[in-house]
């Protein structure tokens, strides 16, 4: 497919009024211009049409229509291999995932375009309260740390790209349940003769059938952030889902997928197996159970390309970069859990302290 079929998509949309960049004001749906404060709808009153789901086996075979994908400009960092949107006109700034400066020529992107985009719903100012009650919770987090935290930065607003995967699915599974019974045997204790029930498992072989529909598996398509904290900042609404509209994106940056759809699916047939396992166990029945086999049939794969809205902060601090999350939707907050040194010294001084006088009063009572 040649890129210059299609065109150059743009996430920036000039105020009518002043010419400033306009940005998606979620709590009202609408753009708003900061320098004059020019107010436009961002479209027609009509219901949106439901997302679409795409054929995954069209895709792996290259056969989705051209409209569905877009060139976007996007940088790549070069220490975290973050790739996101960057404005053409600004040339140096720092990489919003690690805090390194970047200083390069954007370049172009092709890929998917998102079916359905999340607005946020949680605006700067209580993101940037809740990473700085959060830090302040954690007792052994560095005070300058804390400090520069929140008279830092404001954070930046990503959208951050997921895939979601829809299957149909029928498993043939082969194992064994296991039924707990007791017997009554002898045995010798302190000397003497006695009785004791044992537990014991009777295995029986069993054969059977689960099927299960699978609706939005969701994967996270970006390499960019430990996915021990996005995980974390779940569960996600996907009911406020709305269809994409580059328009949502004004104001805010957009991180171009890294995972491929192909390794999401990946990550998304074992999140499917999973469950199924646990499906699996569940039909057995019994008090244990062996599975000693489960054959998959996986039909009707959908899938849809989607942003959701993540909060960012990047902090180096002390030549170690500290990074925050926090859940657009929800204001949920994960990162780095930095620690003191000095803190953990006094902790400990302070539990050697409490001891010795614990010890103190105990030896005094004797």
């Amino acid at each position: 497919m040649d890129d210059r079929s299609t065109p150059t998509e743009e996430h920036r949309f000039p105020c009518d009024q002043c010419g400033a960049d306009m940005r998606f004001e979620p709590a009202e749906g609408v753009l708003k211009c900061d320098h004059c404060g020019n107010v436009e709808p961002m479209g027609g009153t009509a219901r949106p049409p439901a997302l679409k789901e795409l054929d995954f086996e069209a895709a792996m075979a290259r056969r989705l229509p051209e409209a569905e994908t877009e060139v976007t400009r996007v940088v790549s960092c070069p220490n975290c291999g973050a790739q996101f949107e960057f404005d053409p006109a600004v040339h140096a700034a720092e990489c919003p995932f690690c805090a390194t400066p970047v200083v390069t020529d954007t370049g172009e992107s092709r890929h998917l375009k998102p079916k359905g985009v999340m607005p946020f719903a949680v605006d700067e100012r209580s993101a940037h309260k809740a990473m700085t009650d959060w830090l302040g919770r954690l007792w052994f987090a560095p005070n300058g740390l804390q400090e520069y935290a929140r008279k830092g930065r404001r954070m930046t607003g990503i959208y951050v790209p997921y895939w979601t995967f829809d299957a149909d699915t029928k498993s043939a599974y082969s194992g064994e349940r296991g039924t707990i019974y007791y017997e009554t045997v002898t045995v010798v204790r302190d000397g003497k003769r006695v009785q004791q029930q044992v537990a014991k498992i009777r295995w029986t072989p069993v054969r059977g059938r689960v099927a299960r529909f699978f609706d939005d598996v969701l994967v996270l398509a970006s390499k960019s952030l430990p996915r021990k904290y996005t995980e974390a900042l779940e569960p996600w609404d996907l009911s406020a889902l709305v269809p994409y509209q580059p328009q949502f994106l004004a104001g805010f940056r957009a991180e171009a997928y890294t995972v491929t759809l192909e390794e999401g699916h990946q990550d998304a047939r074992a999140q499917m197996a999973r469950v199924i396992e646990r499906d699996v166990r569940f039909d057995i029945g019994g008090d244990q159970q062996r599975i000693h086999n489960i054959d998959t049939d996986v039909r009707d794969v959908t899938f849809k390309h989607i942003l959701l809205p993540v909060w960012l902060a990047a902090y180096k601090y002390r030549d170690k970069t500290y990074r925050f999350v926090v859940n657009g939707q929800s204001g949920r907050v994960q990162g780095e859990r930095p620690y003191s040194a000095i803190k953990i010294a006094i902790a400990v001084i302070l539990g050697l302290i409490v001891a010795a006088g614990i010890g103190y009063l105990a030896a005094q009572q004797q």
